[in-house]
């Protein structure tokens, strides 16, 4: 069953300029009237310490912009055996403005040079400040395995090289192999969505 019609209360600005985070949220929240940060409003530094203080950094700032509620997603992945890194600099751990496929080579040649078990989980912390103001953090856990080289053309980011543990021991693809519903029901962002949306009274698109 599809969720509800949006409503006034649940018309949302989603406060990112990542086209890709921008696609995959509305097919999250197929109940929401989800709109884009308009042009004119600049986004402040992301200088908080934790995912969840980097989603509320930009919620924060794009509300004060137009007054509307305003979603913010801050996410990453922390590799065990690098001690949690890249974590919050996930977006730009190869450099600012570096491309995916350069984030990933870094994270991959270094995992390989630590030569530990290569357990890695993605993490998802979505800020929501309501029209009045009020703040609310979802945050949710994906874990998995890196692998030594990417495989696959779908998703983003480290997708390529991220095998999650809920699909099954035996099923060995990667985020990047999934379909889109299939990583919807496990990632990280599709937990986290889902928590958003049962705040909203919604009904989430996949998963419990």
């Amino acid at each position: 069953m599809r969720g509800r019609e949006a409503t006034p209360e649940q018309v949302l600005v989603l406060a990112t300029r990542n086209e890709h985070k921008l696609r995959e949220m509305a097919e999250l929240l197929p109940g929401v009237d989800l709109r884009p940060l308009p042009d004119e409003v600049a986004l402040p530094p992301e200088t908080g310490d934790s995912f969840e203080a980097n989603a509320l950094i930009k919620a924060r700032a794009a509300h004060a912009a137009g007054g509307e509620a305003t979603i913010a997603d801050d996410s990453g992945i922390e590799a065990i055996d690098l001690g949690g890194a890249p974590g919050i600099f996930s977006a730009r751990y190869a450099g600012e403005g570096a491309s995916d496929e350069a984030n990933l080579a870094k994270l991959l040649r270094e995992v390989d040079a630590a030569g530990g078990e290569r357990r890695a989980a993605y993490v998802c912390a979505i800020a929501l400040v309501d029209a009045a103001g009020h703040e609310y953090v979802f945050e949710a856990t994906c874990e998995g395995t890196l692998l030594r080289a990417g495989r696959g053309s779908g998703g983003f980011g480290y997708d390529p090289a991220f095998v999650p543990d809920e699909t099954g021991p035996d099923d060995h693809r990667t985020f990047s192999e999934l379909t889109p519903e299939e990583k919807h029901a496990i990632s990280h962002r599709g937990k986290a969505a889902r928590m958003l949306a049962r705040h909203l009274g919604l009904e989430a698109e996949a998963g419990p």
